[in-house]
C-alpha cells in the first residue's frame, strides 16, 4: 500500500527529536496489522509540551500538556476497517485518516520514567494514536482490546518478543 504520511518536526533544538522515518514505519505497520486496504494519508506534528498543550487547550478545552493527541477524520468501526466509512480526497485519491500530535518532550520524559528507549515510547504512542484514527477508543471498547492490538503491533515492530 502506498500511504502518504506527513511528519513535521517543530521541536526546539534542546529536545531530542523523534525520527520521522520511524514514525512512518510504525504508522505503516499499524495500518497493515489492521488490514487497511486503502491508500491513506496521515499528518503528524511532533512538538514539545508547550505546543501540544496549546493544541489540547484549543481543540479539547484541556489546558495541559499530554503525550499524544489523535484527531480522526472519520468514525471507523474498530477492528473492521471499511474504506467506505470514510471519503477519499478527490484531489489526491487518498483516504485522509486524520492528524496526530506527539510531544517529543513527553516521549523522552516517559521513556526515562518507564526505563525504556525513547524510540520504544514513541512507537507505542504512535501505534496507540493510529488505532484511535481507526476507531478504537479504550473507554468504549475496553482496555483489553486496544492493549492487545497495541501489543501485536509492538511485536511486529520488534519491541516485544512474541508470546
Amino acid at each position: 500500500m502506498k500511504h502518504k504520511i506527513y511528519v513535521k518536526n517543530k521541536v526546539p533544538e534542546k529536545i531530542p527529536r523523534v525520527s520521522a522515518i520511524m514514525v512512518r514505519r510504525v504508522i505503516k505497520a499499524t495500518l497493515a496489522c489492521e488490514g487497511v486496504d486503502a491508500e491513506c494519508e496521515v499528518s503528524v506534528l511532533v512538538t514539545d509540551d508547550a505546543g501540544i498543550r496549546a493544541i489540547n487547550r484549543e481543540f479539547r478545552g484541556i489546558d495541559e500538556a499530554t503525550d499524544i493527541l489523535s484527531f480522526p477524520s472519520f468514525k471507523f468501526k474498530p477492528g473492521a476497517f471499511d474504506a467506505s466509512d470514510g471519503e477519499t480526497d478527490a484531489a489526491t485519491g487518498l483516504l485522509p485518516l486524520g492528524d496526530i500530535v506527539l510531544s517529543a518532550e513527553r516521549v523522552n520524559a516517559q521513556a526515562a520514567e518507564l526505563g525504556h528507549s525513547p524510540e520504544r515510547e514513541a512507537t507505542y504512542l504512535v501505534i496507540h494514536s493510529v488505532l484511535h484514527l481507526l476507531g478504537y477508543d479504550h473507554p468504549e471498547e475496553g482496555e483489553d482490546i486496544m492493549r492487545a492490538r497495541e501489543r501485536e503491533v509492538l511485536e511486529l515492530c520488534g519491541f516485544i518478543a512474541p508470546i
